[in-house]
């Protein structure tokens, strides 16, 4: 599985009560191959994934597809990717949310 496609199954995966009073977009930028970029967004208890960058984003995370599949199978360490550089985000709180969506926290 791709991190696009990962990102692309999120609407069946989040469950409703926990994302009802989140309204915040994403924007995901994958490098190398598999890569491209995915924008999701959350909002009315909604979670819609789009092809390419739509809406403006309250985060920016950049990585390769394959550190963020180390990330989703707990084989990389989020923090310490971004102390490396492997993983970049425009805004960390931000992100925070959407780790604990996630149940990552």
């Amino acid at each position: 599985m791709t991190s696009k496609e990962f990102l692309q199954g999120l609407p069946s995966k989040l469950n409703a009560d926990v994302i009802a009073n989140l309204s915040t977009t994403f924007h995901f930028d994958f490098s190398e191959d598999n890569g491209g970029q995915v924008s999701v967004s959350l909002a009315d208890g909604q979670v819609k994934v789009d092809e390419g960058f739509v809406g403006t984003p309250s985060c920016t995370i950049k990585c390769t597809d394959e550190n963020f599949k180390k990330i989703l199978k707990k084989e990389l360490n989020p923090m310490m990717a971004i102390l490396s550089g492997k993983l970049k985000i425009s805004n960390q709180g931000e992100m925070l949310k959407f780790a604990k969506v996630l149940g990552w926290m």
